[in-house]
C-alpha cells in the first residue's frame, strides 16, 4: 500500500474524512522535522567534542609541562619520606644538606636550561618568519601540469628553477650595461634547472643558452615592471630564442616550457635581478672564484686581470656573471653558463659557510640582500637551504653541472640547436634517478639492459626504426 493510500484508508479500510487526511499530514511532517532536529543536534554534539578535544590537547600539553617542571625543581617525595628518619651525626647531617643542595641546584639549572631551548626555538621561528616574509612572491609554477611524467615517481624531489633576469632597472652607468630606457623589459640571461632528488645523494644542475632555438607555447602576457600577468594571451611559435619565453610570458611561460622538455615537476621558482644581486656578494665580504688566464670583455672591458684564486665582489661580480663577449670564448653562451655555474656554486658555498652562519649581521645582511633581489614561487629560508646543503655538502663527484645538449654552433637564425635525442635521455635518468648518460654506472646498465634483450628477428623489425638526434 503507498503513503497516499494509508493517509486516505482507515485501520479497517475504509475512507476517512478530509480532517483526519490533514491531521495525518501534519503529523508526518513535524514527525521529518524532528528526525532531522536529533540529527542536526546530534551532528553539533559532534562538533564541539572535537571542539574540546582540539582545545584540551595544548592545555594538556602545558599542564603536563608545568607538572614536569615542578617535579624537577621540587621533586614529589617518596611514600617513606614521611617516616621517621633515623638519628644522623653531625658530619652525616652536614653530607646530607650538601647533597640536598647540589641536586636542587642541578635540577633547577636543566629547568632554565630547558626554558632557554624554548626561547630559542620560538626565536628562531619568529627569525625564521620574518626572514620568510621578505621574499617577494609571484605566480610561476604548476605542479598538476599533464607535462609532467611519473608525478607518484617524483615525490619528494625538488626541482628550482632559477632564473637571472638581465631587466636594466636600477642600473648604473659605471654597470656599462645599459638602462632602462635603451635596454627596456626582461629577459632571461640565466636559466638553470637544479635537481635534488628525494634521496638527497646527488644535485645536478642544468644550464640553458639563452639563445637555444624553441618552439614556445601560448601564454599570457607578462609585465615584469608590475610583476603580474595580463588577460592577454600571447599566440605559441616556433623557431624563436629561449629568452624570449621569459620577455613575453615571464615566469609561468618559462616554466611551462621546461617542463614540457624535461617532464620535470618544477616546484621551485627563483629569479633575480642582476640589478640587486651584488649586494648578496657584499653582504658576505665577496665569494673566490679560480681564474685560469684573465677575462676580458670587448663589451665590459677588462673583468679579472689577475689568475688563479681571486675574490671578487660589487659591480665586478656581476661582470663576471654578465659578460658574454669575453676574447677566447667558443661561443656567447657557453663561457659565461660555465662562468655562471663556478660563481653560483661559490656563493651558495659562502652563504653556508661558518662564517656567515654564525655572524648574525652577515647572515641577515645576506637574507635580506637575496630576499630583495630575488623573487619567485614556493621559495623561503628552508627552501633555499635545501639547495645550499645540497651544493654544499656533496662531494664533487655527486654534483655535477651541466648544459643541456645542443650542436654546439649557430644555425643560421643565430640560435643553438637541441638534441633532442640525448636531451631525453638525460632528463628521463634525473626523472628516474638513475645514472647520468656518459658516465660508466649509465654506459654498464645500458651494456646490461641491451644483454638481456633478445634480438629482433628480421620480420619483427619495424621498417624505417632508427633514431639520431635532431
Amino acid at each position: 500500500m503507498s503513503p497516499a493510500d494509508r493517509l486516505t484508508m482507515t485501520d479497517e479500510l475504509e475512507p476517512v474524512g478530509d480532517h483526519t487526511k490533514v491531521r495525518r499530514k501534519i503529523d508526518n511532517t513535524l514527525a521529518r522535522f524532528a528526525a532531522a532536529h536529533e540529527e542536526l543536534a546530534a551532528e553539533e554534539a559532534k562538533r564541539q567534542e572535537r571542539r574540546e578535544r582540539f582545545i584540551a590537547r595544548p592545555v594538556a600539553l602545558i599542564e603536563q609541562t608545568r607538572t614536569r617542571l615542578q617535579r624537577v625543581v621540587a621533586p614529589v617525595k617518596s611514600d617513606g619520606a614521611d617516616e621517621k628518619a633515623a638519628p644522623q651525626t653531625r658530619l652525616q647531617e652536614k653530607k646530607q644538606r650538601r647533597s640536598d643542595r647540589s641536586i636542587r641546584i642541578t635540577r633547577i639549572a636543566c629547568a632554565v636550561l630547558a626554558g632557554l631551548i624554548f626561547l630559542a626555538t620560538g626565536a628562531l621561528w619568529g627569525t625564521k618568519t620574518w626572514f620568510n616574509s621578505k621574499f617577494n612572491q609571484i605566480a610561476a609554477l604548476d605542479e598538476n601540469s599533464s607535462d609532467i611524467q611519473n608525478a607518484a615517481g617524483q615525490t619528494g624531489d625538488e626541482n628550482f628553477l632559477i632564473v637571472g633576469s638581465d631587466t636594466r632597472a636600477g642600473a648604473t652607468a659605471e654597470e656599462n650595461v645599459g638602462d632602462a630606457d635603451t635596454v627596456g623589459g626582461a629577459r632571461s640571461d640565466t636559466i638553470m634547472l637544479a635537481h635534488v632528488p628525494a634521496d638527497r645523494k646527488r644535485a645536478v644542475i642544468v644550464s640553458f643558452p639563452r639563445d637555444l632555438e624553441i618552439s614556445r607555447p601560448a601564454c599570457e602576457r607578462y609585465d615584469a615592471a608590475a610583476g603580474t600577468y595580463t588577460s592577454e594571451i600571447v599566440s605559441a611559435a616556433t623557431k624563436v630564442k629561449l629568452n624570449t619565453a621569459y620577455a613575453v610570458g615571464g615566469p609561468k611561460c618559462l616554466t611551462k616550457w621546461v617542463q614540457q622538455l624535461t617532464g620535470l615537476r618544477v616546484n621551485h621558482f627563483v629569479g633575480i635581478d642582476f640589478g640587486g644581486f651584488k649586494e648578496m656578494v657584499d653582504a658576505v665580504h665577496g665569494v673566490t672564484v679560480h681564474v685560469d688566464s684573465p677575462i676580458r670583455d670587448t663589451t665590459l672591458g677588462m673583468v679579472i686581470a689577475e689568475t688563479g684564486d681571486v675574490t671578487i665582489s660589487g659591480d665586478q661580480a656581476l661582470s663576471f656573471v654578465r659578460a658574454r663577449h669575453v676574447v677566447g670564448d667558443p661561443t656567447s653562451d657557453y663561457g659565461r653558463i660555465k662562468r655562471q655555474q663556478q660563481f653560483l656554486t661559490a656563493l651558495l658555498q659562502k652563504a653556508m659557510s661558518q662564517g656567515v652562519v654564525t655572524d648574525p649581521t652577515q647572515l641577515t645582511n645576506f637574507v635580506t640582500a637575496f630576499a630583495r633581489a630575488t623573487f619567485g614561487d614556493n621559495i623561503g629560508v628552508d627552501q633555499m637551504l635545501t639547495l645550499a646543503q645540497s651544493m654544499k655538502g656533496l662531494d664533487t663527484s655527486k654534483l655535477k653541472f651541466l648544459t643541456v645538449p645542443t650542436v654546439g654552433e649557430p644555425n643560421t637564425r643565430g640560435n643553438e640547436v637541441l638534441l633532442e635525442t640525448r636531451s631525453k635521455e638525460l632528463f628521463q635518468a634525473l626523472i628516474d634517478n638513475t645514472p647520468l648518460p656518459g658516465t660508466p654506472e649509465y654506459e654498464a646498465a645500458k651494456a646490461a639492459a641491451s644483454a638481456t634483450q633478445t634480438p629482433p628477428t628480421s620480420s619483427s623489425k619495424p621498417s624505417g626504426s632508427t633514431s639520431s638526434d635532431s
